[in-house]
């Protein structure tokens, strides 16, 4: 690969004086952008930031490789810059690294998979060859660096090494799936030739799975070294290998060491009969435990990553019926059981009600205690649908299961004749029956009670001020989106309608509006406050809103309930008391934007210029809130980095 293909000697600078790791990138980008290579500074420099935020792109040897994808990127290009006094608060993996040598890397999007990871891995190649390094370093002018990038000296005649005969295998991988994955895995390989150890890795990057171990590799290796950060995938596979566990970052500063101690695991306990699909054994697992709050962090995200594609189809699903049914008044069809518009309902509605928050629960335990976990996770999350406790209690489910599961799997461990046993049924079903037996008996019970309480109560608040029970009921929509507060509310409603009282249900319909668009209004208007996932997600929220579907703010609700929740509920309950205080009635169930035709107590103009009305300035309410305590948060993070 030609590096000066990609590059000019306008983007590139050497002695430059920078004080900082933000001034660096800001100077950097600034030079992509001055060369016509972005279609936007602010959004391209937004990635780049977006990127660091995941992990250090500081290396070692005063080396960063800051990187940023985006659609402001239109073609593929790195701005290089060499510093005059090294730069010290670069984050980096080697914590003594003084950052001298600036590589940022400009790729748009759809280059992601492809030039992204050729021209990390060619850098990477080059750079760990000290000599190529301490030229780019010493060049004294930006054409003399720009000539040397693709200068790359033969390999130097090396002393054969005696081969050990030991076979060491690997799996590098890194939360972004990029820099640090290969670097590492370059790393190893590197360490094992100079020792004589021949050494595979497997790459479980932003490509997937790269160089996959096949069974012959399996079946000869000595041992296997785990170099991640993020979990690794199929690490059943490896069961019968003496492990090393370590982070990502471990194999640039000691691969040599890691290599030796994975030959001295091999030799103290060595490998056991290689099977097929054999499941982990941890009892030679020597793995250093996360923190117990990186753990619980890592499992939410786990779960909330693998929900937001079940979210959002099934969302979309369930609008599209929805909206479909009331513009072209088809509401009977769509309550007519085996219609094509009920079954498109219910695929939607099944999607959001019925798989949603066992995938939650499912793979937060995935994320625990790795594939055993499996099927309790899933099993806790239908357990919390049965109870009715939402999300939150599949939240609670999949933290029980993976934290059951990991205490099991430590006490019982697969071994011997009837390891397969343990691992398909002792795991699974033991696992089921306690986490199963514990949602539904111990947590089911008092969850009833609370939600008949809640609904007793609302009740005894029916005859008191329209203003106050408005607001409770907002409050409690938007409370847990869906769960045993929000179906307590719904309840309510619903059994007030039959009674002949239909302000809570016009109060219940016009709040379940809310969160979606505050979300939407948030991730827009505070577009710099929000990850690019979240970006997406809110782009859809305000559609299932107009359908009275709330779920799209799950993500959100789970990654920081500590501040969305009250900044939903705030302005859910200023909505609620509108509605209620106007005295606007609804007698048909459901929700969505054309139920404003349906509204009573007030001339229709007018009642659905207030019902909708109260929604809007609920949710600017809400957006408000959401992006000022975002903004706080942020702040609060930078200020304990700094």
């Amino acid at each position: 690969m030609e590096l000066s293909k990609l590059t000019s000697p306008k983007l590139i600078s050497t002695k430059l004086k920078l004080r900082s790791k933000q001034e660096a990138i800001e100077y950097l980008v600034n030079q992509l952008a001055d060369e016509g290579k972005l279609s936007s500074r602010y959004d391209f420099l937004k990635a780049v930031n977006e990127r660091e935020e995941l992990s250090p792109t500081g290396f070692e040897g005063g080396l960063a490789i800051p990187h940023g994808k985006s659609k402001a990127v239109k073609e593929a290009a790195f701005a290089v810059a060499t510093i005059e006094t090294p730069l010290t608060d670069w984050e980096s993996i080697d914590p003594a690294n003084r950052v001298e040598l600036v590589i940022l890397l400009a790729i748009p999007d759809e280059e992601a998979g492809s030039t992204h990871l050729a021209l990390l891995s060619e850098f990477v190649t080059r750079l760990s060859d000290e000599t190529y390094k301490e030229r780019l370093l010493n060049a004294a002018s930006s054409e003399e660096l720009y000539s040397l990038l693709d200068v790359v000296d033969a390999p130097e005649e090396t002393r054969e090494i005696e081969d050990t005969g030991k076979v060491v295998l690997a799996v590098t991988a890194c939360p972004a799936g990029i820099a640090h994955t290969y670097m590492a895995a370059e790393a190893l390989v590197k360490a094992g030739k100079e020792l004589g150890i021949k050494v595979f890795v497997e790459k479980q990057g932003a490509n997937g799975i790269e160089d996959r171990h096949t069974s012959k590799r399996l079946q000869s290796a000595d041992a296997v070294i785990f170099a991640n950060d993020v979990a690794v995938k199929d690490e059943s596979r490896f069961a019968h290998l003496p492990k090393v566990k370590t982070s990502v970052a471990t194999p640039l500063r000691n691969a040599k060491g890691l290599l030796e101690q994975a030959v001295e695991k091999a030799e103290k306990s060595p490998k056991r009969v290689y099977e097929e699909q054999s499941a982990t054994d941890d009892a030679q697992d020597d793995q250093e435990h996360k923190p117990f709050k990186t753990e619980i962090k890592d499992s939410i995200l786990t779960g909330i990553s693998y929900i937001i594609p079940v979210i959002v189809a099934g969302g979309m699903t369930l609008a599209a019926a929805v909206l479909i049914s009331q513009i072209f008044n088809l509401q009977d069809v769509y309550a007519e059981e085996g219609s094509w518009l009920w079954l498109l309902r219910q695929l939607g509605g099944g999607l959001l009600g019925q798989l949603m928050v066992p995938i939650l629960a499912a793979y937060m335990a995935y994320s625990i205690a790795d594939k055993p976990a499996l099927g309790p996770g899933f099993a806790a999350g239908v357990a919390a649908n049965l109870i009715g406790s939402g999300f939150l209690g599949g939240m609670l489910g999949g933290f029980l299961a993976g934290f059951f599961l990991k205490f099991l799997k430590k006490k019982i461990q697969p071994k011997g004749t009837f390891a397969g046993f343990i691992s398909f049924w002792v795991y699974p079903v033991v696992g089921t029956l306690v986490v199963g037996s514990i949602m539904l008996f111990l947590i089911g019970e008092p969850l009833a009670w609370i939600n008949n309480g809640l609904i007793n109560w609302l009740g005894s608040l029916s005859g008191t001020n329209a203003l106050i029970l408005g607001a409770i009921l907002g409050a409690m929509v938007s409370f847990d989106l869906g769960g045993p507060v929000n179906k307590a509310a719904y309840t309510f409603c619903i059994g007030a309608m039959a009674s002949g009282n239909f302000i809570p249900y016009a109060t219940f319909a016009s709040v379940k509006m809310v969160s979606a668009f505050a979300v939407t209004g948030a991730t827009i208007i505070g577009k710099k406050y929000f990850s690019k996932q979240e970006q997406e997600i809110g782009k859809q929220t305000w559609l299932l809103g107009l359908a009275g579907i709330t779920e799209g703010a799950i993500p959100f609700m789970i990654n920081d309930p500590i501040r969305v929740i009250p900044s939903l509920v705030a302005g859910s309950a200023v909505t609620g008391a509108i509605v209620a205080y106007f005295d606007l009635g609804l007698n048909v169930p459901g929700a969505g934007i054309f139920s404003l035709a349906l509204l009573k107590g007030q001339p229709i103009l007018l009642a659905a210029g207030i019902w909708f009305g109260a929604a809007l300035i609920g949710a600017v309410i809400s957006m408000f809130l959401l992006i000022v305590t975002r903004k706080s948060k942020l702040s609060k993070e930078e200020n304990l980095a700094a």
